[in-house]
């Protein structure tokens, strides 16, 4: 019997000697198929464990008072059942055209302050009040519509969660905008505006993503148009209430005769009245007081163009 258990013995160290050699435990062609495989551990939090859909969350059949539904209005969300979705939709909203949307019909704002390579936020704390990250739970769905998937990835916030990203750039909701469709937080600080399908400013020419030395004059010395501004309800540009506005043409101010001061890069015509009549003043660049000029509570409209 001792001859037989030794003998058993012997037969299981060979076969596991054969197991590890075949599973590359003698550091040779198995660890190089282990070390290949290694990058695809690694590799951004794009996919993961994430579902990517094509379509709405509705035409999903996604549950009722979940994911962008669930999400309060202007509030971060905190609730597990808010983050199990996440809806991409390119569309229209205001004078953004286009323009990314979540399931609730709000828009979608990029921070020139982030960066996009590498993928990283740079809004943190109070900011993070102010622009609630569009985050997602690390099993949960994303559905597209209108966008290319390949544009749509997540980054890892410092707190742990995943915060959604379009063309690299994390993407945040706006506490004012209180209704789907508001676009208040367009051009905020200058730094703050519309996602675009692809990454883009929203309100820009292809290819706004320019610096400042890119930015050319206009005839006889004139600031080149602007293409966006931001009125603030106070002067010198404080954040007591904002509304951005963009696009070509006159555009109406939504919440008109209360502005104090104003940013834009670039020149445009402030209005009085509304679709552009009334007194009128060009300005050129960012206005800290408007009653310099005449214009304290009293912009209707604005012209870019």
């Amino acid at each position: 019997m001792f001859r037989t258990r030794i003998g058993m013995l012997a037969a299981a160290t060979a076969a596991g000697a054969m197991l590890l050699t075949a599973c590359g435990g003698d550091g040779t062609e198995g660890a190089d198929d282990t070390d290949s495989a290694a990058p695809a551990a690694s590799a951004p939090a794009a996919g993961g464990d994430l579902d990517f859909l094509s379509g709405t969350a509705k035409a999903n059949r996604a549950a009722p008072r979940t994911g962008d539904w669930a999400n309060e209005p202007g509030k971060p969300a905190v609730q597990s059942k808010a983050k199990k979705w996440v809806q991409l939709s390119a569309a229209k909203a205001g004078a953004l055209d286009p323009v990314v949307v979540n399931g609730a019909g709000f828009t979608l704002y990029r921070f020139d302050k982030d960066t996009a390579t590498p993928s990283k936020s740079n809004c943190e704390g109070e900011c993070a009040t102010t622009w609630p990250p569009v985050v997602v739970s690390p099993r949960g769905k994303i559905f597209i519509d209108g966008i290319d998937e390949s544009a749509i990835g997540t980054v890892k916030r410092s707190d742990g969660t995943l915060q959604v990203t379009i063309g690299g750039w994390p993407v945040y909701r706006f506490s004012k905008d209180l209704r789907p469709g508001d676009t208040n937080g367009q051009g905020v600080g200058g730094t703050w505006f519309g996602v675009t399908p692809d990454g883009q400013k929203a309100g820009e020419p292809a290819g706004g993503d320019q610096g400042e030395g890119d930015r050319g004059e206009g005839d006889g010395g004139r600031a080149a148009p602007a293409t966006s501004a931001t009125l603030f309800d106070d002067k010198d540009f404080a954040d007591n209430g904002a509304q951005g506005l963009a696009g070509e043409g006159c555009q109406n101010v939504s919440r008109d005769n209360i502005a104090s001061s104003l940013q834009a890069e670039g020149s445009l015509k402030i209005w009085s009245g509304p679709d552009c009549t009334g007194r009128s003043e060009v300005v050129e660049g960012d206005v800290a007081d408007l009653a310099t000029v005449g214009f304290d509570n009293d912009i209707s409209s604005v012209f870019f163009g």
